[in-house]
């Protein structure tokens, strides 16, 4: 080998290493998922998912919470919307940062891409893409 392949396979070594989590990190990101699992399911309790829907006019949205991947818009207690993104977003659960879209339809829809920010400095913090919105009622 000459040296220009063992410097490329150092590199390569060095990178995937890097990107590798180690067994506190796989921990952690398990626990993460499953407080948001859990928090999900408690927000959805007693709610019956009906057929989802492109897109959900801007006036129905009213409070929104983020759950991993997953985003739930509460218009009341009885009507809930379910969206589960690209991910990305999930400052919005863990770091209670804000959902921004753009919209020149007056409703945001599923494919739309939505950023969010961080509460404090307003610096961008991730972005998704948004899914069909599954209204959640009480039977």
């Amino acid at each position: 080998m000459d040296g220009r392949s063992i410097l490329a396979l150092s590199l390569i070594a060095l990178a995937v290493t890097g990107c590798s989590q180690s067994p506190a990190d796989r921990l952690r990101s398990a626990k993460a998922a499953d407080a948001a699992q859990a928090g999900l399911n408690r927000e959805l309790a007693g709610l019956v998912p009906g057929q989802p829907t492109q897109c959900l006019p801007n006036y129905r949205r009213s409070d929104l919470r983020g759950y991993g991947g997953t985003l739930v818009y509460s218009v009341n207690r009885s009507l809930k919307y379910r969206n589960d993104t690209t991910g990305g977003c999930e400052g919005v659960g863990r770091n209670d940062d804000i959902l921004f879209t753009r919209s020149n339809q007056g409703q945001v829809c599923a494919g739309d891409i939505a950023q969010t920010l961080d509460r404090g400095s307003r610096v961008y913090t991730g972005s998704c893409g948004l899914g069909r919105f599954v209204p959640y009622r009480r039977p």
